[in-house]
Formats: structure tokens, sequence, C-alpha cells
């Protein structure tokens, strides 16, 4: 097999050449690391490279092949980390300078374990905005992650390092993590797929939380199936992070050919539907026409949600600073360090307000669900922006780029729903992104949707 054709297989083909012994997982990684070698340079997705360990680690996959032993559902996978998440001997930068002088960890994240033992190989760790706190990697001190489309534009954030690195083929599975949009953002700025799971779901133990009563992790991968197979193997409790749901893992990899039958698809209107460009409204027109979506709803109360979310987000990352801020504010990411200062003075009574009003926008999304099992909603009111691009044009008017790239996705997160991204792409033009959002605990039904659409 070539290298080209190696780099052309997604995650569950990878997996089950080197099972069948048709592929050894050494020739998989190597075929990675060499992308990484040709395409890095430009996009900058990686700071940090970990090309021994990954040979080490795919010839340990070969034996397990060559002794008849299961090598796991993964098998000699490359993937990439963002590198907010803990891998054993490494030093976990969160996308900072300050944390560059910590002591490596001692141990790897849960969902890098749980990766690592279903067979997949770690190459490295990715660029990601400063803390989490953006949506563009653009990274003061580590450099501009570039999106494969048009290396002008961002590839956005804060997971541009894993999303751009999957879209340029460079690896076929990706962690990154989602607070406001962090997943969904860069997956469809990138034109990958990303899922955001329930919150709780799936495990952040190991990594360097944000905003905690909002962050998520999950996958990028350029297939539904790469994203469904890699979502069974992360998922699962784990008590080594206090919201970690108990509930009994669910396998949605056999669920994807079940298809979309028997599922109620509606369309979110109202807030959902304004201000974008037109392309981003014909996107999910697109998506809802194939997937036969039955209707538009209207989510009352989301502008009050996307607020709550911006204050919960300001208020819990500016706490969690507070002593690096005192001690070392020169050494944030000046596009940073304003707003968790901000953050930090936010009235306490705003906060709880906040908090308070998630119990009521989370009945008002249960009556939604009630009538529909999955709804669409663009994930982001543009394409790619121009790298250094300071506004954007919403409803006619001139608003800031960073802190609105996520005001689709900010307010599904608030209350904890499973999403996927689906890019849409069209020949010579950049790729936009759907969200396929579900009921809590839904993503088999999210997913179903997604194939549905790629098919």
């Amino acid at each position: 097999m070539t290298r080209e054709e190696i780099l052309a297989l997604d995650a569950v083909g990878i997996a089950g050449a080197v099972r069948d012994g048709k592929l050894r997982a050494r020739e998989a990684v190597e075929a990675s690391l060499a992308a990484i070698r040709t395409r890095d340079g430009e996009l900058n997705c990686f700071t940090k490279v970990l090309e021994a360990e990954a040979l080490a680690d795919a010839d340990a996959v070969d034996r397990r092949v060559a002794a008849g032993e299961d090598a796991g559902p993964l098998a000699g996978v490359p993937f990439a980390a963002k590198n907010l998440f803990d891998i054993a001997e490494v030093t976990t930068l969160a996308g900072s300078k300050i944390l560059a002088g910590n002591t490596p960890a001692e141990r790897d994240a849960t969902v890098v374990a749980r990766l690592r033992r279903a067979g997949a190989v770690l190459v490295g760790a990715t660029n990601m905005d400063e803390f989490a706190y953006g949506f563009v990697t653009e990274n003061a001190h580590y450099g501009v992650t570039r999106n494969p489309h048009d290396t002008e534009r961002v590839a956005g954030g804060s997971s541009g390092g894993s999303a751009a690195a999957v879209a340029a083929g460079m690896v076929p599975l990706a962690l990154g993590s989602d607070t406001n949009g962090s997943i969904r953002v860069p997956a469809a700025f990138c034109g990958v797929y990303g899922l955001k799971p329930t919150y709780g779901r799936v495990s952040r133990a190991g990594a360097f939380l944000f905003a905690a009563s909002l962050d998520h992790v999950g996958p990028f991968a350029r297939s539904v199936r790469d994203v469904s197979l890699a979502f069974d193997v992360l998922q699962g409790y784990d008590p080594r992070d206090p919201v970690c749901s108990k509930r009994v893992a669910e396998p949605v990899f056999g669920e994807l050919e079940r298809g979309v039958k028997g599922l109620r698809i509606g369309v979110l209107g109202g807030y959902f539907a304004r201000g974008g460009v037109p392309e981003i409204f014909a996107a999910v027109e697109r998506v809802a026409k194939v997937v036969g979506a039955s209707g538009i709803v209207e989510l009352d109360g989301v502008e009050l949600a996307r607020t709550a979310a911006f204050l919960i987000t300001a208020v819990e990352g500016g706490n969690l600073h507070l002593d690096r801020l005192r001690t070392r504010p020169g050494d944030f990411d000046p596009a940073v360090v304003e707003r968790l200062m901000a953050g930090a003075l936010v009235p306490a009574a705003w906060y709880v307000q906040a908090q308070r009003y998630r119990r009521v926008f989370q009945e008002r999304v249960r009556k939604v669900f009630e009538r529909f099992d999955v709804l669409l909603a663009p994930a982001t009111p543009c394409a790619a922006i121009r790298i250094g691009q300071k506004t954007i044009e919403f409803g006619g008017q001139e608003i800031p780029a960073r802190a609105n790239l996520g005001m689709y996705t900010q307010p599904i997160s608030y209350v904890g729903l499973p999403v996927v991204t689906v890019p849409v792409k069209e020949p010579g033009k950049l790729p936009l992104g759907v969200q396929v959002i579900g009921a809590p605990y839904n993503e088999a039904a999210v997913l179903r949707v997604a194939k549905a659409f790629t098919e």
C-alpha cells in the first residue's frame, strides 16, 4: 500500500487493514509523520510531534497483531490531541507561555489513555487558543494555525490545530475540547466532522479545563463512522472526573446503518435563522432536504441563554486564572488576558442568575425534544475568516469577529446537548458546517442523521 493510499484511508479503514495484516501500524504512523513533516511548516497544527514514541507504540501494535492478539478497534490509527490534554512525560501547555515551565504530566488524560488502549497511536499535541479562550487559534506564543483550504484564513478555535490536522490529512483522528463551540467552529471552518457529546458523557480528567460547568471533550474525523467509533472508545464513567456520568455506555457505531427512518428531524428557526451569510442558511436547507426534516421550530430565550453562557465562561475562566492574573499578567496572550480580567470582576449575583436560568432554558429545550428527536442549525455565521480579521458582517452590521463566531454554538453548550458538526462542501468554495443537535444522551440519533447526509 502506498503512502498516498494509506493517508486516504479513514480510521476504520486503517484499523481494519492492520488487524487483517494488509497494513502494518508502523507504515500507517510513518505515513502520518511524513504528512506532518510535509505540511505542518505551512499550517502550524502541532506544538509537539512525538515521532520516536509513536513509532515505538506502532511497533507494539504490530507485535500484538503478529501474535494473534486483539490489537483493538483502532489498531494502528494515528491520532493527535489538543495540547490541553495531559500526555505522559510531556508538559501540558494549554496554549500558554505560563505553563511551559511546569513539570511533564505523570499520566495520560483519560481520553488519550482510552484511545491508546484501543490501539490508536498518538503522534503529537496540537495548537490552540491560549487556555481555550477563543475561536480562531491565533496564538501569540505558538503562532497561527492556518486553514488547509485557504492558508490566509483561520482554522477556527480553540481546537484549531486538531481540526486542521485532520482536514490536511496528517491524522485521521484528533481530540479537541468544546466550551462554547471550540470543536464545532473549527470543524465547520476546516470541513471535517466534530462531535461534542452530552455534557459529562466523556471524561475530562487530565484536561486543563477552562469553564468547568461548560467544558466538553470529543473527537474530530473525516468520516461519520470514525467519529462514531472514537466516541464508543471514549465514552463511559470515569471517577477522576466529578461530573462524568455513570450512565451505562451505549455504543453508537453499530447504530449508523439504521438511517433516519423513524427520527423526527426539525430545523431551528428564529435566532438560528438570522444574521448570518445566506450561504450558511442554504447549507442548513440542503442538509434538511437530504435527511427529510419535517418542520421549523423556534426556541424561546436563546439570546438570554447565550448571554448567560458568556457570563459563566468569563467568571469561571477568570476565577481559574486569578492567581496568574495577579502575578504574571504580562505573560498571557494579550487577546486573552483582558477577557479573563473582566470575568474576574463580574458580580457574583450575575453568575448565580446565569446558572439559575439554565433550568428555565433546559425545560424549554426539553419541550422541543418532545416533538423532535434531532434539530438542525448553522454552526457558524460565516465561512472561515481571514487571519487577523477583526469584524464580521452580521445582519447588515459589523460586529467583533472573535466573540461572535460561536453565536450559534454557545446556546447549545449552555445546556450540554450532544452535537455533531456536519461539513457541507461545494467545489471551489470554503466549507461550511451544520450542527446536528440531539436530546441529552442521544448521540446515536445525531450521528445517524450525519451519516444519512453523507450518503
